[in-house]
């Protein structure tokens, strides 16, 4: 469902994104990883035409991104790192303007749209200005738009920044039915214990250029660590040398 052959984004003298080779079949959970500025941002809006490649091709549903971008982008969704909402429309306004985007029939959005803003508890707030809300409002209130049209692809950068525990858990469980239906999920997170519970894979990149693929199990045998992803995480990409500067402490 998602496929990328020697993807890459250069910015000036800074490639972004190095020579990207993905294939992520349809119902994975597929975990994008690295710190920060490693490029993970800058792929997903590579794989979602956000941005044009400076080599290689990127497919979403067997759709060239580039070629063929409606079709591409009319079966995917995306959530990304700092989501834009309208702040003067209410939160019935702006979920009727993403379904009438996407093009879903109207008799269906008005049953669906109430059942999204219950199940992301926003059914008090559906008549209030966007402005009103909170961030983790919002943030639901784009999950729930991305859910609307139902996408066979998500994109997903950050998606659990700004939700309390109690809406984490409920999109995490979300995230897995989806799963389980067959919907495929491409996901940037900096929560490690969320890839490692949610994902069937996962990806480490670093400097743009994708180091280590596989599941959780995989990368423990390739880090010759045992432990959470946390640990296996720091072992591959250096990052457990932070120690030696607790020493300025």
């Amino acid at each position: 469902m998602i496929k990328t052959e020697g993807l890459m984004k250069r910015f000036q003298s800074v490639v972004a994104v190095d020579r990207l080779d993905l294939d992520i079949p349809a119902g994975e959970i597929f975990g994008f990883l690295g710190p920060n500025g490693a490029g993970k941002t800058t792929t997903v809006k590579l794989m979602t035409g956000l941005l044009r490649p400076s080599a290689g091709r990127s497919w979403v549903g067997g759709f060239d991104v580039q070629t063929h971008p409606k079709e591409a982008k009319k079966i995917m969704g995306l959530v990304p790192d700092q989501p834009y909402v309208y702040p003067h429309l209410t939160g019935i306004e702006f979920l009727r303007f993403i379904g009438d985007l996407y093009e879903v029939d109207l008799s269906y959005q008005k049953k669906k749209i109430p059942e999204l803003l219950e199940m992301f508890e926003l059914n008090d707030m559906g008549s209030e200005l966007v402005e009103t809300f909170s961030h983790g409002m919002r943030q639901k209130l784009v999950l729930a738009g991305v859910l609307l049209h139902q996408p066979k692809v998500l994109f997903l950068d950050e998606p659990m920044v700004g939700l309390d525990p109690k809406s984490a858990r409920l999109v995490k469980d979300v995230f897995q039915r989806l799963s389980q239906s067959g919907v495929t999920l491409f996901m940037c997170t900096h929560v490690l214990e969320i890839a490692e519970r949610l994902c069937h894979r996962v990806g480490i990149v670093q400097q743009g250029r994708l180091t280590r693929v596989g599941t959780v199990a995989d990368l423990r045998a390739q880090a010759s660590r045992s432990g959470t992803l946390e640990d296996v995480f720091l072992a591959l990409t250096g990052g457990d040398q932070y120690r030696d500067l607790l020493r300025f402490l």
